[in-house]
């Protein structure tokens, strides 16, 4: 992956957000996005060696496109500036357990795993599997190498109170109330690639992002050993 095309490309992007520029520049695109999908075809390699459900992702149709979803926001700008793809080994990119990489204008890899905002039945098989298997799931979020990756998991969007069904005077209940809150299960982190070096040199960038999605592998087996996806 040409790192700094990529960004040289995201950043005019950026600036210039609509189907003009983009068509005058469709020449670079064309060239960055088969890039993109060598780079997501050797992270998905090199993560497979730690997690094998993800070795027959196929890297084309991990990503994601480039064209936004206006139909509902009051943002009309056709065009993400970022390359985005997520390696699921289930049906659905979003959630299911699955892992996420971005890289934007500034040279931010976003990284992230796990099952992002679930469909009600999947949201409420991954409560019933706290409920079977809290031990599980701490163990994870408290292993150094998750923590040094990611620190903890994300609270977006976390309830402020139980969901409906769980009674709170219930000492199992009250103990795992802060994992039954949530609405994903995901840990995510940034890595400033200007700062590391590899906005000049793309060098071990595969095996950057690999090494960092790798740290979550444990929270993706949680989630596969609550049956939600297939």
């Amino acid at each position: 992956m040409h790192l700094p095309a990529l960004l040289s490309y995201l950043g005019g992007l950026r600036e210039n957000n609509n189907k003009a520029w983009f068509v005058m520049n469709k020449p670079a695109y064309d060239i960055l996005r088969p890039e993109f999908i060598a780079l997501v075809a050797e992270v998905i390699a090199k993560l497979s060696k730690k997690d094998p459900h993800v070795a027959e992702v196929n890297p084309k149709k991990a990503l994601f496109r480039i064209h936004r979803d206006i139909r509902f926001s009051n943002d009309k700008t056709p065009y993400k500036t970022h390359f985005s793809a997520s390696i699921a080994d289930g049906p659905v990119k979003h959630w299911g357990p699955m892992y996420y990489l971005s890289i934007n204008a500034e040279g931010i890899l976003h990284a992230g795993a796990g099952c992002w905002m679930p469909p009600r039945d999947v949201l409420a098989s991954l409560r019933a599997h706290v409920i079977e298997n809290e031990a599980g799931l701490r163990r994870v979020v408290r292993s150094k190498r998750f923590k040094e990756a990611f620190g903890s998991l994300s609270q977006e969007d976390r309830l402020a109170r139980l969901p409906k069904g769980f009674d709170a005077n219930d000492p199992v209940v009250e103990r795992v109330g802060d994992l039954l809150r949530l609405k994903s299960f995901v840990a995510s982190s940034d890595i400033d690639l200007v700062a590391t070096g590899h906005a000049k040199d793309s060098t071990g960038l595969a095996t950057l992002i690999a090494d960092r999605l790798a740290a979550a592998t444990p929270l993706n087996d949680w989630i596969r050993s609550a049956s939600v996806s297939s």
